[in-house]
């Protein structure tokens, strides 16, 4: 397809975000935006162009868009994108995928059933310099991976935000800050074979700081932190018996980073990117479609089920259940 025409299900900020990255692309385009509230559909499409709806269902029915994508509070996301896949649209659904592994599975099974495309939106994974990490650790440079650490922390508990405070939002530090590092740990090392927990809880329930260490079947770790208290470096690092790689602030956006050899030596790898970075994973879902494929390889649907559980995991120990849980 020489355009590939977008159709934004919920327009709040992550979606301007990908609107304005879509910007810097050539043969995308926003087709249509749909939002419960039909003011707020109209002044985004006013920004950004597409026809207007005032619901969901609406929206997933114009026959002239080619994918969706989901942007509506973390709950939202199971029901939605398993109505757009049933009406036939490819979706790209925002992160975290689900609430928990019991919904990303039905979500996986319905695009299986539709025989429609269907991928999470963890931008990172897409960016450039995620796939250089990827290459370097398949290299062999850093020799065996042993150990990895990863932070994720802003200061967001004071600012009143209702997705991250709120227990019937999904709300705390772990499903909208720490599925970063939990993500990286896993593209890095796979599946744990254990998981090691403790969190602070806010007096709503959910978790404002949340520690994780898994531990792998090789005899590796991951040390993951994520906190919505205060603001942290955001760096990752990945050590092998014969080195190290640093990323820089903010790993999970475009960053710099660099290798260490044991015996000292440096090798830099800057970066240049202009945007926000969420405009790669547009063009995979693109090419993805177009291919006729169903998930994409960078990140399939096992492994976002697998990190869905990982998570469900560590809520399980930290005491983390949503009202509307069953």
């Amino acid at each position: 397809m020489s355009n590939f025409s977008w159709a934004i299900l919920g327009p709040g900020g992550i979606a301007r975000a990908f609107a304005k990255d879509l910007a810097l692309l050539d043969g995308h385009s926003i087709g249509a935006v749909g939002s419960r509230s039909l003011s707020k559909a109209e002044n985004f499409a006013a920004e950004f162009g597409g026809k207007a709806y005032g619901s969901y269902e609406e929206l997933v029915s114009d026959p002239s868009v080619d994918g969706v994508y989901v942007a509506t509070p973390h709950p939202g996301h199971h029901g939605n994108v398993i109505m757009a896949l049933n009406a036939g649209k490819p979706v790209l659904c925002e992160k975290p995928f689900a609430v928990n592994a019991q919904q990303a599975q039905e979500m996986v099974d319905a695009a299986s059933k539709n025989q429609v495309a269907l991928m999470e939106a963890m931008w990172a994974r897409f960016l450039p310099h995620y796939a250089k990490v990827r290459e370097i650790v398949a290299s062999g440079v850093l020799g065996p991976i042993q150990s990895i650490h990863a932070d994720h922390g802003q200061r967001l508990a004071d600012q009143g935000i209702a997705r991250l405070i709120d227990p019937q939002l999904a709300g705390g530090a772990l499903l909208d800050l720490g599925v970063y590092p939990v993500s990286f740990a896993h593209m890095i090392l796979g599946n744990p074979t254990s998981i090691t927990s403790s969190a602070v809880m806010t007096d709503k329930g959910v978790d404002a700081q949340t520690s994780m260490i898994f531990s792998y079947s090789n005899g590796a770790q991951a040390v993951l932190t994520t906190t919505m208290v205060e603001q942290t470096p955001c760096r990752a690092v990945v050590a092998g018996l014969n080195g190290w790689l640093e990323i820089d602030r903010t790993f999970y956006n475009p960053a710099s980073m660099r290798v260490v050899q044991n015996d000292g030596s440096v090798t830099e790898y800057p970066s240049s990117y202009k945007g926000h970075g969420l405009r790669e994973q547009a063009q995979v879902f693109a090419q993805l479609v177009a291919s006729g494929a169903l998930e994409s390889e960078i990140l399939s649907w096992k492994d976002t089920v697998d990190i869905m559980k990982s998570m469900d995991t560590v809520r399980g120990q930290i005491g983390l259940k949503y009202p509307f849980e069953n």
